[in-house]
């Protein structure tokens, strides 16, 4: 004698009972995760709330949220069959916590919080429901600040790159001006291209702008790559834009314009131009994008 079916989906009781069972271990182990990590996750809040490059991290969870439930139907309908796949992550994340705790280090930690989420998902659900659950999973890792190491080595260089962009359009209007290192000398004042006009870390905002900007506006694969990866040049070129025109400011009003409230609005309108950048790119590739390559591959996960 077989055993009678229910209306979810064709599944037996046995496998409808296994399945919540699995659903509710994942529930209870993601919410013990919250309270293991919750120090962590106490302390970047406090990161993203004290430097405005993070603010974006706000939003991070709560748009995660929204990428799994509009995946609700495919859910439903995915098998679960718990995946010992899970372990790899969880595994990666305990070195990284303990790691993190032994050195000090927040990132490893912020790091470890979200390689815990992924691995015990994997683990309690399978890899057919990690497959879907994917790319809200993976873009939890945008909510973590860059390590000040590597804020240490790549700042500098594109310093000197702003720096650059900054004399050569001085020189572009006949403005006398000197760069020595990060430093840019005027006829009256100097200025300092400090680690924060960098761009590094508002990076790290526009990316993630521009990953939600494809998400919801574009379906082919490759023209989310396309626009997530431009997100870097174009953070690079208006930041640089910033930089010169600050110094131009500098120029014909004096060092004072560097920094306040003038350094702010500068901050927030090359932030809207970037973004204005990333639409009008949007805008490019939907009138010239080859119609054939602009259809998503069937079957294929939004």
């Amino acid at each position: 004698m077989t055993e009678a079916t229910t209306d979810s989906g064709g599944l037996s009781a046995r496998e409808l009972r296994e399945r919540q069972t699995s659903i509710t271990y994942a529930a209870i182990t993601s919410a013990l995760a919250f309270v293991v990590f919750g120090p962590v996750l106490y302390y970047m809040f406090l990161h993203w709330w004290a430097v405005d490059d993070y603010s974006h991290g706000f939003l991070v969870g709560p748009l995660a949220i929204y990428f799994a439930w509009e995946r609700r139907d495919a859910l439903r309908r995915a098998p679960i069959r718990p995946s010992w796949w899970g372990l790899l992550p969880l595994v990666l994340g305990a070195l990284a916590l303990m790691t993190g705790r032994l050195g000090v280090e927040l990132t490893a930690m912020r790091v470890a919080f979200v390689l815990t989420i992924i691995g015990l998902q994997l683990l309690l659900l399978g890899r057919e429901v990690f497959q879907i659950l994917a790319f809200p999973l993976l873009f939890l890792f945008l909510m973590v600040p860059l390590p000040q190491s590597l804020v240490n080595v790549i700042a500098f260089p594109l310093q000197l790159i702003a720096a650059d962009f900054a004399v050569g359009s001085l020189h572009l209007f006949g403005v006398p001006a000197l760069r020595e290192g990060n430093i840019i000398h005027l006829a009256n004042t100097q200025l300092f291209v400090a680690e924060a006009c960098a761009g590094l870390r508002s990076l790290m905002a526009l990316g993630t702008l521009a990953v939600v900007f494809a998400y919801f506006f574009r379906k082919n694969p490759f023209e989310r790559i396309f626009i997530v990866a431009s997100a870097i040049p174009i953070a690079i070129l208006v930041n640089a834009f910033r930089v010169a025109l600050t110094g131009h400011l500098a120029h014909r009003f004096g060092a004072g314009v560097a920094d306040g409230v003038i350094h702010q609005t500068e901050g927030f309108f090359t932030f809207g131009l970037a973004f204005g950048l990333l639409l009008f790119e949007g805008w490019l590739l939907s009138m010239f994008w080859p119609r054939n390559w602009r259809r998503s591959p069937r079957g294929a996960q939004t």
